[in-house]
């Protein structure tokens, strides 16, 4: 089992930052904002060709007691229960703040291995910085400057004399990521990160009641049932217009992204506001990534019996371009209709995975085509020949015909609606693609033999002279 640290420390030393410096990505969302980040973020990091895992956590701001703070220390408490070693950030240009001595108070009376690294040393004097921060009472630590990768070997260092085993595993090799990813999207403060807590059954975001509590897109990983799942919690979705925070902006950003990670989206939608043109706007973004898609209208033990009939009836009436995405009426705070979710997600998948043959996508395309054949453009017929299976999530089929850039969006619709019908594709869209067919023959000349030769020259010689004569004889006189 990989090794686990902790990063933690006051808000805006720089935890994201070097996180994706060690993972090898930008998986973190990062700004000179203090407090960006809110939610424990996993991810795998290799330093010198050795594996660990790395807990990414929000910013801990010492006696501060407000709802989101506390939430976001019971977010830091999880990580330390779960770490071998806790990698205390420190900001060398900020110098020793009382924060942080509040902070190694903290971690020295819970009795853990602390790994003190001093970051942001650019045009600083290292010796000085480690003079200054030694009044913390650490015996390990490191100066680096994460942002431009400074101090990673002496990091690297300390972190194997802290950790006993780590260096001694082998890299092990990197294998398939079987686990199906579920996007958790919606508007702000609808309820996902509630949704994500029900699912996999512990307080793994921070909730709170204040629209855009959760502002970057985490990834949670769970088994149910003996099948691994990766739920992705986005952040809240608002009208462009109605974004003008440059943080806020790349929240929207990595939201949109996970988007194209996801084989399942989710939208969740308040039930007491209905579906609004925001929600629509999600799903044709969703549908456009080619995710299948599930609707969990939340909220809804909370509605009267009037109001759960009038947004029935507003949800029939606005979703009747996508009858095929299956929806659950589910309270992510008590759980009501939540276990319903994640069959339906297992659903589909298997839909969007779309193992079909060529001779079953060909038989029904021309059953299609002799119930309603396609328009015969410029007096042609239109012929589609056969189809077959060309990719997977969203289900693509291709067809080959001649004229097929011909075909008007409504008969390409027809055929949507009958694969679909026909293969029971529930909760995914459908892409077709066209691949028209083109004659061999049209850029070769036929050369003629001699004889056709003599004949066609006759044949224009006598045309000719036919021309002439009877123009000659409208020119002569009548009597």
């Amino acid at each position: 089992m990989l090794p686990t640290v902790a990063l933690v420390g006051r808000p805006n030393v720089g935890k994201s930052t070097l996180f994706n410096r060690l993972t090898g990505a930008r998986d973190a969302l990062v700004a000179n904002v203090p407090g960006l980040t809110r939610d424990r973020k996993y991810g795998r990091a290799e330093l010198d060709g050795h594996p660990l895992m790395l807990i990414d956590t929000g910013g801990l701001r010492g006696e501060d007691d407000s709802g989101v703070s506390v939430l976001m220390a019971d977010q830091v408490d999880q990580a330390l229960s779960e770490c071998e070693l806790v990698l205390l950030l420190v900001d060398a240009r900020d110098g020793l703040l009382p924060d942080d001595e509040e902070i190694a108070i903290d971690l020295r009376r819970r009795g853990l291995e602390v790994l003190l690294a001093i970051n942001k040393i650019d045009g600083i004097n290292p010796d000085m910085a480690e003079a200054e921060f030694s009044q913390l009472g650490f015996a390990n630590q490191v100066t680096i400057s994460a942002s431009h990768g400074r101090g990673l070997g002496l990091l690297s260092e300390a972190l194997m004399a802290c950790l006993p085993g780590f260096g001694e595993e082998e890299v092990e090799p990197a294998v398939k990521d079987d686990r199906l990813r579920v996007a958790i999207i919606g508007r702000p403060n609808v309820g996902k990160s509630t949704l994500v807590n029900r699912l996999v059954g512990e307080e793994r975001q921070v909730v709170f009641d204040m629209p855009g509590t959760t502002r970057d897109s985490v990834e949670v990983p769970f088994t149910h049932n003996d099948r691994e799942y990766v739920l992705i919690d986005t952040a809240g979705v608002r009208k462009r217009g109605k974004v003008t925070d440059m943080v806020e902006k790349f929240s929207v950003v990595k939201a949109l992204q996970a988007l194209e990670l996801a084989q399942v989206t989710i939208l969740v939608v308040d039930a007491s506001e209905g579906l609004v043109d925001q929600d629509l706007h999600l799903f044709s973004y969703a549908a456009d990534a080619g995710t299948g898609m599930i609707l969990a209208v939340n909220k809804w033990d909370g509605l009267s019996s009037d109001q759960k009939r009038k947004i029935e009836t507003q949800l029939d009436r606005k979703l009747v371009f996508a009858p095929w995405m299956p929806m659950r009426n589910i309270s992510a705070l008590h759980g009501t209709g939540v276990g319903h979710l994640l069959s339906d997600v297992d659903k589909v998948y298997k839909a969007g995975s779309f193992d079909v043959s060529t001779s079953v996508l060909t038989r029904i395309l021309e059953e299609a085509v002799a119930q309603h054949q396609p328009p015969a453009p410029r007096g042609r017929m239109i012929k589609l020949r056969f189809a077959h299976p060309a990719g997977a999530h969203p289900p693509t089929i291709r067809i080959h015909g001649n004229q097929t850039d011909s075909l008007p969006a409504s008969y390409v619709k027809y055929l949507e609606n009958v694969f679909r019908d026909t293969l029971k594709l529930i909760g995914t869209p459908i892409k077709i693609e066209f691949k028209r067919t083109e004659n061999p023959f049209s850029e070769k000349k036929n050369k003629l033999t001699s004889g056709q030769q003599k004949r066609r020259d006759k044949m224009i010689k006598s045309s000719r002279e036919a021309r002439t004569r009877r123009s000659q004889e409208r020119g002569k006189p009548k009597f």
